[in-house]
Order: C-alpha cells, then sequence, then structure tokens
C-alpha cells in the first residue's frame, strides 16, 4: 500500500518531525543505519531550508522505486514544495557546502546532492522551488551517469495527510517495453489503498502483455477490493510507439512537438465495472515527447509547466511541480493525488540544451 508521510513545515518545530518520518520511511525501505542517517540530514536540511529560505512549504516522503535501474531498487523519495521566492542562483546554492543562513546546519544543497542516490532542483525566481532526493542503498557514485532510455518519475500525496493514499503508480520493464500505471482505489485510506496496491502486485505479474489486456488481468485481481481507476501507458523502445489504455477516471496528457493533447479514458470501474470493450490509442512517440498521468485529484483544467527548463528535469520533479502549481493555499487538494510522468532520455535532453 502507499504509505505517504505529508508535513507542512512553517515553522522550526516541524523539521523534528519531517526528520523523524525520513527515518521510518528509511527503515520500511529497508535501508542500513547509515543511510537511514543520510535520508535523516538531507530531509533535515530541506526542512530546514524551507523555513529559513521560502517562508514554509511541504514536505512529502514516499517510497518509491528507483527508476534508473532495470531491476526496482526500494528508495525514499524526499520532495520539498514552497511557493517562496526561488533561488537566485541555483548553481552556487549547490555548491557542496555553500549555505547562507548562519544557522543551517551546515551541510548545504550540494552536501545533499552528494550523499543522496538521486537528487534534483528546480526553482523559478518569484515562484517557488521543487527539489527532490531518493535514497536507497547505493551511494550516488555508483550510478553517477544516467542510464540510456525514457526516465519515469511521481508523486503521491494523500488527502488531508492521511497515513495511506488510494492512489498508487508504478512502472516495469520487460526488455524493450516499459510500462507506466496510475491506479485510483475508490474512496480514501487503506482499503483504496488495498485496491491500487492489488494493481501495482498485478502489474508486475503482467508487464509482457499490452495495456488492454494488462487491465483485463487487473479486473480479476481488484475483484476482492473496492475497484480502482486506472490507466496504463506502455512505450515500445524499439518502435518509439506509445500505446494508452485506461477505465475510470484518470487524467492524461501527451506532450509532442510543442503541444498538448489529452488522451481519454473509458468510462468504468477495474474489479467491478469492467466494460465489454477496452480502447487503445496507439502514438508516436518522439524525443520531446512527455506523458502525464494523474488521479482525479489534481484539477483537471491544470495548466501544463509553462517553463521549457523544467523537461530537462527528474520527472519527479515535474511531476511535483504539476502538483504545487495546480493547487495552492486557497486551492487545495480535495482527494487522493498522484501524478507520474514519463519523460525521454535525460541524454537527448542534455544534448538538445547544448544544441
Amino acid at each position: 500500500m502507499s504509505r505517504v508521510w505529508d508535513i507542512p513545515v512553517h515553522d522550526s518545530t516541524r523539521v523534528r518531525d519531517v526528520r523523524v518520518a525520513a527515518e521510518a520511511a528509511g527503515a520500511r525501505a529497508g535501508l542500513d543505519p547509515h543511510r537511514i542517517a543520510v535520508a535523516s540530514l538531507v530531509a533535515t536540511e530541506l526542512a530546514t531550508n524551507l523555513v529559513k529560505h521560502a517562508d514554509g512549504g511541504r514536505i512529502v516522503i514516499n517510497l518509491v522505486e528507483r527508476p534508473a535501474a532495470d531491476r526496482p531498487v526500494p528508495s525514499v523519495q524526499l520532495v520539498s514544495l514552497d511557493h517562496g521566492p526561488g533561488i537566485t542562483d541555483v548553481e552556487a546554492a549547490l555548491r557542496d557546502g555553500h549555505t547562507t543562513a548562519t544557522t543551517s546546519l551546515g551541510a548545504g544543497l550540494g552536501t545533499c546532492r552528494r550523499i543522496s542516490s538521486d537528487f534534483d532542483l528546480h526553482s523559478v525566481r518569484g515562484r517557488g522551488t521543487v527539489a527532490i532526493a531518493r535514497i536507497d542503498r547505493t551511494p550516488a557514485a555508483r550510478h553517477a551517469v544516467p542510464e540510456s532510455g525514457p526516465r519515469v518519475g511521481g508523486v503521491n500525496i494523500s488527502l488531508a495527510q492521511a497515513e495511506y493514499s488510494g492512489d498508487a503508480w508504478s512502472w516495469v520493464r520487460n526488455r524493450k517495453l516499459l510500462t507506466l500505471m496510475l491506479a485510483d482505489g475508490l474512496g480514501h485510506g487503506a482499503k483504496a489503498a488495498q485496491a491500487s496496491g492489488a494493481a501495482v502486485e498485478e502489474l508486475r505479474r503482467s508487464e509482457h502483455l499490452p495495456p488492454m489486456e494488462i487491465l483485463r488481468h487487473l479486473n480479476t485481481a481488484l475483484r476482492p477490493t473496492r475497484g480502482a481507476a486506472v490507466a496504463i501507458a506502455q512505450l515500445d523502445l524499439d518502435t518509439d510507439q506509445l500505446r494508452f489504455a485506461g477505465i475510470g477516471n484518470i487524467g492524461a496528457r501527451l506532450h509532442t512537438g510543442g503541444d498538448w493533447q489529452a488522451l481519454v479514458s473509458h468510462p468504468g470501474i477495474v474489479g467491478s465495472h469492467f466494460p465489454a470493450t477496452v480502447p487503445q490509442r496507439q502514438l508516436a512517440w518522439r524525443p520531446d515527447s512527455m506523458l502525464v498521468l494523474h488521479s482525479d485529484g489534481l484539477p483537471s483544467r491544470w495548466t501544463p509547466p509553462g517553463d521549457p527548463g523544467l523537461a530537462h528535469h527528474d520527472p519527479a520533479v515535474v511531476a511535483a511541480a504539476i502538483l504545487r502549481d495546480a493547487s495552492s493555499a486557497a486551492r487545495p487538494v480535495r482527494d487522493d493525488t498522484s501524478v507520474a510522468v514519463l519523460a525521454p532520455d535525460s541524454r537527448t535532453r542534455a544534448h538538445d540544451r547544448r544544441s
């Protein structure tokens, strides 16, 4: 089930809560004491920065599988979100040991980047900052060079800081097929999480099948549960073709050639009211393509990212920025909310930036 730690950080008293949550998440992920201490340090530094530099924000902690590996590696993902003033000089802020606050821990964002397994940050003056860190059993130096191929990432937030989210996203890779799934269990809480968790488990057994067949297998697996809305996106890495099929209220948008187009799911409930036919769309996947899947906790009319530089970042940063910008204190999320992103090869993006 999707365990979520969502901690609002508006004063220094919440920094300890973030540290304790990171340690609990590290234990759940099976990290050793040293890597748990790393997660604790990074979480504390991110929370401290929210208080000192952004007038507050939130830290969201998810248990994810590191997307840079064919064989999933359990990771603690720390996401820092704020609507603060942004960082004037990001490169300087990411230098090891750099700090602008006399009461800082002295670690700095540069140290966080060095000791995390994955780290990325996106900041826009006047709009705020999103930072993500993933900590698993392997230090960053072991996989500093990104692997080839499309990347996946996401963020999951539960309604009202509940312990479990009824949403879940996951990905699997079977030879030349990369499959991304987002499931939204009906309702909220542990029973909804049970449904989406069952979808994740079945996906791992059905990864070799096309999306519409995966949905049929999910329908059988989810019958003992409340059921869920589910969307499946599958990328064939040999043919650069994207196949999409969804049932229920899962949003999907594909960015290609500077335009966004909606991919519509079919009405129904996986595990309960399964439709007689499941339409499947097939589209070309191009070097600039990016796919966003989201549950209905995100407003249906969310605005796609306007900053072209955001697409160069870790997909989890993209997902977090979309989620942050779609909600505010005046417009809070009203459901469990997940955003999952399938992005192009990071080396292709790096080449685009140099061109």
